[in-house]
């Protein structure tokens, strides 16, 4: 019975998202209420648990997520993500332009949100696909790819950062394991998979050409690329010295405190605001308002992140969580394999794959304490089904159809079919992994 309580309040939760249009946030709120009441919570508790559920996620993923936010626009506006794009253009050529664009995206990928980086980068691949007489779409998708993989797989997108935070897993690591799986994955979905798609037919509308900057109004190469890079580069710099050198007294004190994961988004602004902005004649005036745009640009998504917050938090003061976790303990399938299951059943239904991520966690948690699995794994498990077959309820899939101007047929059989090898290679990734780790 239990178990059927639960999944109503996840059918209830789809619903108001996909029939009747809400808000995911507002169908977060409604669908944990509603749970509260289904499970027998005390009417007098509901509103603390799902305040409690709330503040405790956000608590530990504000700070990244407004900052990772932050550095994306930083790096958008000063025409850094351009200059990387370039220079990857000169360096692969023509023949490997495919490998360029998804080398392109996995950089540009990791400090930019994903919406960001669809709107600033696709009308760069209309550029290149204009220049060199080839189709938008073989040229697209390996960026998209990356795209995607980045925002499932690698902190700080929100979900994957959230889900470190829901398991207690270690950034860092989760970051190193991602890079792992997220290489093969962009590879076969991306450049390889473009192979088959040479001659589908699209037409980007003029409406989305980029605003292509000046040579001489770009940033240099190092710059571009280190301060893009330079969360990744602390994360998993301090963590592979943690783990590989011991250390003590004030030097352990002060490792640990750069690792911290909004400490090194904090340092990676301050840095970037110097790089790309003031040593570049930015004013502090343009700068803060770029900040100020970016967080509005994000809002929504903290709030979704937390709304998915106090459902979690409602499973786990009805004890829910520990009796799904009791009975997935009879489930004759790998902890791995029933996350990804869970995340990609829920995704297709929802279409957002942060609301697809977020959900299972709070079902799936228990599993990281009464099962042998490791969490940094868990969290790319649940991050690659979160990418599972985009479809029409996936703002995603619209977006693509409308800036390449391709038909639904073609969308499905390029963009979705993208989204589902993603999916599954990332999990044979984490699979692999498991057995070495």
């Amino acid at each position: 019975m239990t178990i059927f309580l639960v999944l109503l309040s996840i059918a209830i939760l789809v619903l108001l998202i996909v029939w009747a249009k809400l808000n995911p946030f507002l169908a977060f709120l409604i669908a944990s209420i509603t749970a509260g009441f289904l499970l027998g919570l005390p009417a007098d508790q509901i509103a603390g648990s799902v305040q409690k559920g709330m503040g405790n996620l956000l608590g530990d993923l504000v700070i990244v997520i407004v900052m990772g936010a932050m550095l994306g626009k930083l790096v958008a506006e000063s025409g850094g993500a351009q200059r990387i794009a370039n220079t990857l253009m000169n360096i692969f050529g023509e023949k490997y332009i495919t490998w360029a664009m998804a080398l392109t995206g996995l950089i540009v990928g990791i400090p930019l949100f994903y919406n960001v980086g669809f709107v600033l980068l696709v009308p760069l691949a209309f550029t290149v696909a204009y220049q060199y007489k080839i189709s938008a779409v073989y040229v697209g998708i390996p960026l998209l790819a990356a795209l995607s993989v980045t925002h499932g797989f690698l902190p700080p997108h929100p979900s994957p950062a959230a889900l470190v935070a829901q398991f207690e897993a270690n950034m860092g690591l989760t970051l190193f394991y991602g890079f792992l799986i997220t290489i093969p994955t962009v590879a076969i979905a991306g450049p390889i998979f473009a192979t088959q798609l040479k001659k589908v037919e699209a037409k980007p509308l003029k409406t989305f050409q980029a605003e292509i900057k000046e040579e001489k109004d770009l940033p240099g190469n190092a710059n571009s690329f280190i301060t893009a890079l330079l969360p990744v580069f602390l994360l998993v710099g301090t963590t592979a010295i943690s783990l590989n050198w011991e250390t003590s007294g004030e030097l352990n004190e002060l490792i640990g405190f750069i690792s911290n994961p909004g400490i090194v988004m904090i340092i990676s602004v301050l840095i970037g605001t110097y790089t790309l902005g003031l040593r570049r004649r930015f004013s502090m005036k343009q700068l803060m308002s770029l900040y100020t745009d970016a967080t509005k640009d994000i809002a929504m998504i903290l709030l979704i992140v937390a709304g998915a917050g106090a459902l979690k938090q409602v499973f786990t003061d009805t004890g829910v969580s520990q009796v799904i976790a009791d009975g997935l303990k009879t489930w004759q399938m790998h902890p791995l394999i029933l996350a990804w299951l869970i995340t990609a059943i829920i995704r297709v239904c929802v279409g957002s794959a942060t609301v697809a991520g977020l959900t299972t966690a709070g079902i799936i948690a228990p599993l990281v304490t009464t099962m042998n699995v490791d969490p940094n794994l868990l969290v790319l498990s649940i991050g690659a089904g979160s990418l599972m077959f985009s479809h029409f309820n996936d703002a995603g899939f619209w977006m693509y159809k409308e800036f390449f101007n391709v038909s639904i047929k073609d969308t499905i059989r390029t963009w979705s079919l993208m989204e589902t090898l993603v999916a599954v290679i990332g999990l044979i990734g984490v699979l692999i992994l498991d057995i070495f780790i």
